[in-house]
């Protein structure tokens, strides 16, 4: 089997797990939005160990990149997906850390805390980033860079939701006497969320470039 079509089925090899890679960190987000819909705080619990899962495949996906890097002689093009790889991992991996991190938010709130009565503005920032989390997953996958671009404009929503609950803290706290530790907890969330919407951008940022080499401003979060 010549060297070419060696590296070629190791390139392949690697968009598979950065697939699975991503599809991981668009499922576990997905349980959390669902747990937290239901109030299931079993299933909140189980996602507090999905960060170390996510470590151990970023690590696998960057020896990858590394061996692929250094044992073969990639053009231009395939150089480009082994550099996308190996950057977006860094970012599906801080996304499963935001997961663990709002699991353990989550769990400060008492037994039976409705947030669809009251913090539903929260709710709809969750279901926003999860959908845009999703279209910057699909772009990278499929090297689409007009749903990268639609994944990428999406932030000013996500923004805005943040925005919005940091207003509604601020009004609580002049005029009502709240829970300090309850208020803290509500920001963190939301900018964890945020965080997630930022990694989302730079995923479809990648994707972009895998595709074109368009290299854009990249946030190092």
């Amino acid at each position: 089997m010549s060297p070419r079509i060696i590296f070629e089925k190791e390139l392949e090899s690697l968009k598979d797990k950065v697939t699975e890679m991503g599809q991981r960190a668009e499922i576990s987000y997905d349980k959390l939005v669902y747990a937290v819909e239901k109030g299931d705080r079993e299933a909140l619990g189980l996602l507090l160990d999905n960060d170390r899962q996510m470590t151990d495949m970023q690590r696998g996906i960057e020896a990858k990149c590394l061996r692929l890097l250094t044992k073969q002689q990639p053009v231009a093009g395939d150089l480009r997906t082994v550099s996308a790889a190996l950057k977006v991992v860094t970012d599906i991996e801080r996304i499963g850390d935001h997961v663990t991190d709002l699991s353990e938010l989550f769990l400060r709130f008492e037994k039976g805390y409705s947030f669809q009565k009251k913090a539903a503005v929260l709710l709809e920032m969750m279901e926003q980033t999860k959908e845009m989390l999703h279209m910057a997953v699909e772009a990278f996958v499929g090297e689409d860079v007009k749903q990268a671009q639609m994944a990428i404009d999406r932030d000013d929503v996500i923004d805005g939701y943040f925005n919005r609950i940091k207003d509604r803290i601020i009004e609580v706290i002049k005029t009502q006497d709240p829970d300090a530790d309850k208020v803290v907890d509500f920001l963190m969330i939301a900018k964890y969320l945020e965080k997630i919407g930022d990694h989302a951008v730079n995923i479809g940022e990648w994707a972009i470039f895998q595709r074109t080499g368009d290299m854009r401003d990249v946030r190092l979060l």
